[in-house]
């Protein structure tokens, strides 16, 4: 098992991570009948999609030994307007630390991003936008 999920009342639940024992909260959005004091599951969604390209893209940095430190990540979640209720697209941009990075090295991080476990399981009618930010 890897969390647990208690319904706090309120639209509001608590999440825990059973090997750390981290707690992450979230409420359902404003548009959505909520009060939208943290996070909502969507939001998580989006957000852990653009932490999955950016761990990943770290992942494959850590292997050949390159220095990805500083790169971070905005991400956009888009919903749909009609019913049922879904999200049809992100939008990421993708800011990389203040490295030279060879046109090789952009390639290698790119594709990973692009690959990321997250971005395999995304149904294809999902549309993901992403920009990488080399400074």
């Amino acid at each position: 098992m890897t969390s647990t999920i208690k319904y706090e009342g309120n639209l509001r639940t608590t999440m825990t991570h059973l090997k750390s024992g981290q707690t992450v909260t979230t409420d359902a959005p404003v548009d959505n009948h909520g009060k939208g004091e943290a996070f909502s599951p969507t939001d998580l969604f989006s957000t852990a999609w653009a932490s999955c390209m950016v761990t990943t893209m770290a992942i494959a940095a850590e292997n050949r030994d390159w220095i990805i430190e500083g790169t971070y990540a905005e991400v956009t979640k888009i919903m749909s307007a009609d019913l049922p209720r879904r999200i049809i697209g992100t939008d990421m941009t993708i800011y990389m630390g203040e490295n030279q990075y060879t046109d090789e090295q952009k390639t290698i991080l790119e594709r990973s991003a692009r690959t990321c476990p997250i971005s395999k399981s995304v149904h294809p009618d999902v549309v993901e936008k992403i920009v990488f930010i080399w400074k």
